[in-house]
């Protein structure tokens, strides 16, 4: 099937690059979501089509925190602008490691953070997050590395219509701004985030995710990117993104449709 990371594969061969600075894959898979369990879950339909409860993107995250909330579902407060936290129904979380695998705990440390906060204001809120782990051994740092370094018409002209494309010239192009994984980190980071807690259907009380999504993707910033659904992890990404479709819908039946 389609899923929603298809669709940021999309976007990143016609931008040339992911920035995994900006996380800027976060917005389409936050849409797609709402879209695909729009089409298959038909209370949640039901809820979204009504106005009884509406999608918020990149809010800010509650208690002053810095961050932003990727997906948030709720029921509309008062003033029909903003969400009722104290009514929160679905909230998803989207990151990535793709550039430096180093990263893996600040991520993993981002996502335990939004656990307790978001348990607070409404326990029985479903939680999910998503996690793009690179598997290339080498990636073009293009944010960091390349772009600032040129004005927009070099960048704009020469280097863009290269990213992505297969030209292997670009590696020696930008020697420094090449950053290394190593051949095992892959599989490191996907341990890391399955120590995430998780919680069965009707656990409510856990402080846990309802489910966490780990996407293998082939991301290099140099050759054409794509999810990796041939990978070494065991990670059958179509089966799992139905699976994780198919728990938030039976959990929002249960939760608020019985």
């Amino acid at each position: 099937m389609s899923t929603p990371f298809d669709d940021v594969i999309t976007e990143i061969r016609t931008r040339g690059f992911h920035n995994h600075r900006l996380e800027n894959h976060s917005g389409t898979v936050s849409r797609g979501i709402v879209r695909d369990l729009t089409a298959l879950c038909e209370p949640f339909r039901q809820d979204l089509t009504t106005g009884r409860i509406r999608e918020w993107f990149d809010l800010p995250s509650p208690g002053g925190r810095a961050r932003k909330l990727d997906l948030v579902v709720a029921e509309p407060s008062g003033d029909d602008n903003r969400p009722d936290l104290g009514r929160l129904r679905l909230c998803v979380e989207n990151k990535s490691v793709v550039t430096a695998h180093r990263n893996r705990t600040n991520r993993y440390d981002d996502l335990s953070d939004v656990l307790g906060v978001l348990h607070q204001k409404k326990p029985d809120a479903i939680l999910v997050a998503t996690v793009l782990v690179g598997l290339a051994e080498k990636v073009l740092n293009v944010p960091d590395r390349v772009k600032p370094f040129l004005s927009t018409t070099q960048f704009v002209r020469r280097i863009q219509p290269q990213l992505s494309s297969g030209d292997n010239t670009l590696w020696d192009k930008f020697p420094r701004a090449v950053s290394l994984n190593r051949p095992l980190d892959a599989a490191r980071t996907v341990k890391k985030f399955r120590e995430l807690p998780t919680r069965p259907p009707g656990r409510t009380d856990l402080i846990a995710y309802d489910y966490v999504l780990l996407v293998p993707v082939f991301i290099d910033n140099v050759n054409p990117p794509r999810v990796a659904r041939e990978n070494s992890l065991g990670i059958d990404i179509d089966a799992e993104y139905r699976a994780m479709l198919d728990r938030i819908c039976k959990a929002y039946t249960a939760r608020w449709h019985l």
